[in-house]
């Protein structure tokens, strides 16, 4: 399959969906004007690779910042991974800086409403 890769702007985040180096990442700010147009190339890429994914998955969450557009395209990620789980080992990798409650707290919520794996990583 071959990956999906978006280098980060000033309001759009870094996406890297490498399904043979095992790479599955979103980072930096996520705040697209349409939210709905940047993340459709992403959730459609990873609903084909749910199809047959990788035995294990582990997707790395990085984002500094989101807005709410993102948040429900980013729930709509986390659902399909949710999904992929009766085909594939699938670990959500949530990072957060430690000053950073917002991000904390928004990766709590998502462990307790999503069904899949989900590890809370505070990075200095």
């Amino acid at each position: 399959m071959k990956p999906y890769i978006k280098t980060a702007t000033a309001d759009t985040p870094s996406v890297i969906l490498d399904a043979d180096r095992g790479i599955f990442e979103i980072s930096q700010m996520s705040l697209p004007e349409d939210a709905v147009d940047f993340y459709a190339p992403i959730l459609s890429w990873l609903r084909e690779y749910a199809q047959d994914p990788n035995p294990d998955t582990v997707f790395n969450m990085k984002l500094e910042y989101f807005n709410t557009a993102s948040s429900k395209q980013l729930i709509q990620v986390l659902l399909i991974l949710q999904e992929m789980e009766k085909r594939s080992n699938v670990l959500v990798k949530w990072f957060y800086k430690e000053i950073d409650e917002d991000m904390l707290s928004l990766g709590e919520e998502y462990k307790q409403i999503m069904k899949v794996p989900f590890e809370l990583i505070v990075v200095p």
